[in-house]
This record gives C-alpha cells, structure tokens and sequence, in this order.
C-alpha cells in the first residue's frame, strides 16, 4: 500500500470535516444547539472527541460553519454574473433554487429558524450574518430601484421577509404547504 498523496490526504480530511458538520447539524437542529453536546457530535460521527476539535476549536465554530456554508450555498446562486445588477432572469434564477435548497435541505432551515428565534445563538452568527447578506441587500435595493419602486429598501426587506416567512412555514408543515403554488406567486409578485 503505498502512501496517500496530499491531495488524498486533502479529500480525506474535507469528507471528515463534511461528516462532522452534518452529524452536528441533524443533532442541533432535532435536539438544539445547547442540548447537543461535543461528545454527542463525535459519537454521531464516529471520531473522537480531540479530532473533532482538531477540525472546529469549539462548538460555537462549528456552528458557526454549518449555519455560514448554508448561507454561502443559498447565495451562490444569487447575482450570477457577480455584477452587483440583479435582471429579472437572475432574481427568478435565485427564487427558484432557494425553493429547490428549502425542499432538498430541510434539516439546514430548520437549524436556521432554530438558531434565529434563540437570541444568545443568533449571536454567535449575527457580525457574520450581517457582513454576507449586506451586499445581498444592496442588490435587491438597486432591483427594485430600477423597476421604479417607490421605495426600494423597504421592498428588498419585504421580499427578504417573505421568503423568510414561507421558508419558516413550508419547515413547520411541508405536507400542507403549497410550495410551487406559492413560487408562482412570489414570481408573479417579485419577478415579473
């Protein structure tokens, strides 16, 4: 057996990095973030306690991590182009993905809404949260600035809040929530 190359070694400690955020994840999110325990987030993920700390220093890091990566996936498809002009085919772009990530991600929202009704959890991501989603607020102002909205500020916060609130809705009753009727509103609404 020959020895692994540093790219291996590289995949091999992203995958474990990637398997402890998600053991954490499932645990904070069904169990809440002080209800969850370092020992509980290293036995979930089949390591030791010191190698979980080799990858995060602290539980709050790790949380930190989780709740930052997911912000980053969400914005990934926000701006294409990263030209900070949002066209209308990048606003519905990001509407429908975000739809896709609240389906397909549901543990990580309900995490979210988990961390921002709990103000000493929220704090630990709040300077982060405000420095990643400023420029996102910026963006959404100068759409709805160019589509003549009167005030545009106040319109980017709606929309910011709507889709917060659906998000938060379909999370606490998925079964009876009518997820692709309300895309069609929100681009009807936003978009079109």
């Amino acid at each position: 057996m020959s020895p692994r190359s540093l790219q291996q070694l590289k995949q091999i400690r992203e995958q474990k990095r990637k398997l402890i955020m998600k053991s954490a994840m499932e645990l904070f999110a069904l169990e809440g973030y002080y209800n969850t325990s370092i020992s509980q987030i290293a036995r979930k993920a089949g390591i030791s306690k010191g190698l979980m700390y080799n990858y995060f220093g602290s539980k709050e890091v790790l949380l930190r991590s989780i709740v930052l990566e997911g912000i980053q996936e969400m914005l990934e498809s926000f701006d294409l182009n990263r030209d900070g002009e949002l066209t209308r085919e990048e606003l519905l772009y990001f509407v429908d993905q975000l739809f896709s990530l609240l389906k397909n991600k549901t543990l990580y929202w309900k995490l979210y809404f988990s961390i921002v009704v709990q103000p000493q959890v929220s704090n630990i991501i709040s300077s982060d949260f405000r420095e990643i989603l400023h420029p996102f607020l910026q963006t959404m102002k100068k759409y709805f600035a160019a589509r003549g909205t009167e005030k545009p500020e106040s319109e980017a916060l709606f929309f910011i809040s709507v889709m917060d609130g659906l998000a938060l809705n379909y999370i606490m009753n998925p079964d009876h929530f009518p997820l692709d009727e309300i895309r069609e509103i929100i681009h009807k609404r936003f978009v079109k």
